[in-house]
């Protein structure tokens, strides 16, 4: 049987507050020096010559500045995954549409078929004899340090096929973005939650990584089982990303056997 960590899954917090007082232009300020403040309208709390009946009252408040790979919803949720986008630009894709807003290009081909029979062979599981949970973890966290440095993040989402388990991948690669969604059957978009199965795909370093891990969290007092998988290379390979995800929907759907099974032995021990 496979070696499995129990664990609570942290909750990351990130607050970034950014505060600007504003103070009525005066006569000497330039054109260059308010175009390079910074893009966020406030309000006077008692603006000159208004009537009563549209005054604001109470503090000002900043206009939040999202746009396309600026999404605070999202980022909040990649950060609980792990990786936090430094360079304010990680775009969420569930659709084609959304690759056109990165700027990727569409897939190859909808649905997009992955042999990848030969690369499950080659991707070991943490905790076994292959790779350890240290080593596993190790590189992991690297890649997660280096995904948040990445000049962009594309994060196709969606179910691995023939299952309703969700997936997200976080890549700093252009070019796999639309095959990974390709292949992903398209989901409901509802807002930007974990899923239980998130891939790390790092593109353009020396070090080769391929492994997968499944673990038991404790969510709201229930026992259940997430996977990740961490893909790392000069060019990491689709048929790569698409073994991990395999294997780990075998991983996940065994532990819930498993457990179902123990609940039921559980239940006749009582009766």
């Amino acid at each position: 049987s496979r070696e499995q960590r129990r664990m609570s899954r942290p909750a990351t917090f990130l607050v970034a507050r950014h505060v600007r007082s504003a103070v009525a232009a005066a006569s000497s300020r330039t054109v260059a020096q308010a175009a390079s403040s910074q893009a966020v309208r406030y309000f006077a709390d008692s603006p000159p010559g208004l009537p009563d009946s549209v005054k604001r009252v109470g503090k000002s408040v900043g206009v939040p500045n999202e746009y396309p790979g600026q999404n605070y919803a999202f980022n909040w949720a990649l950060n609980a995954d792990g990786v936090t986008p430094l360079k304010k630009s990680a775009f969420r894709i569930t659709k084609p549409l959304d690759l056109k807003l990165a700027g990727l290009n569409q897939p190859s081909s909808m649905p997009l078929k992955v042999n990848a029979a030969a690369a499950r062979g080659l991707m070991p599981e943490a905790g076994s004899n292959e790779l350890t949970f240290d080593t596993f973890d190790e590189v992991s966290q690297r890649t997660k340090d280096l995904l948040s440095l990445s000049d962009s993040l594309y994060c196709p989402e969606g179910h691995v096929p023939g299952t309703r388990i969700g997936v997200r991948v976080i890549s700093n690669s252009a070019t796999l973005a639309p095959n990974v969604l390709g292949y992903l059957e398209r989901a409901p978009r509802r807002d930007p939650t974990s899923q239980t199965i998130t891939a790390y795909v790092l593109e353009g370093t020396e070090e080769e990584f391929s492994g997968y891990a499944i673990e038991e969290i404790d969510e709201d007092g229930v026992a259940k089982s997430v996977a990740a998988v961490v893909v790392v290379g000069k060019t990491p390979a689709i048929e790569n990303i698409v073994a991990g995800l395999e294997l780990s929907v075998s991983g996940l759907l065994a532990d819930e056997e498993e457990r179902a099974k123990k609940a039921e032995e559980e239940e006749k021990e009582e009766a």
